[in-house]
Order: structure tokens, then sequence, then C-alpha cells
């Protein structure tokens, strides 16, 4: 699954081009590095997210194409 597909629909961020802009921007971190919007992301990845002020870090711990707003939470699990 896309990286900017991934953080929409985990909802980490609440649209798909805020997620490809954050990306391009290099704001979004996988496993400690840079990584573009079309980075393929794997179970077990380490997302780092620097969004103004505030720094989020998660494990990547399911895939779903398409995810309701409970599942989504089950998607990632908060490392910091």
């Amino acid at each position: 699954m896309r990286l900017d597909k991934y953080l929409k629909n985990s909802r980490l961020i609440k649209r798909r081009t805020i997620a490809t802009e954050a990306c391009n921007a290099g704001k979004v971190l996988v496993n400690s590095k840079i990584a573009r919007a079309s980075y393929d992301i794997k179970i077990g990845d380490i997302i780092t997210l620097q969004l103004g002020a505030k720094s989020i870090t998660v494990r990547v711990v399911a895939l779903s194409e398409t995810a309701t707003k409970a599942n989504a939470l089950t998607m990632y699990e908060v490392i910091k």
C-alpha cells in the first residue's frame, strides 16, 4: 500500500493530498529515512510524522484498503 494512502486510511492525516504534500516536503520518515508518497508500506514499518510543532511515531500493525473510524485506530500503534 502506498504511504500517502496508508496515512489517509489510518486517519493519521485527514486528506490524501495533504499526506502527499507532507511526504514531498520531507516531513514523513519511514524507518528513519525520508520517504516519498509512493513508498510501499509493510507491516512492522516505523513511521515518523513531523507536522508543525507536533511529532508522532507509530508502528504499522495492519494494512487495509478501506477502514472505518473504529478500524483506523487498529492499523497502527503509537510509539511516542
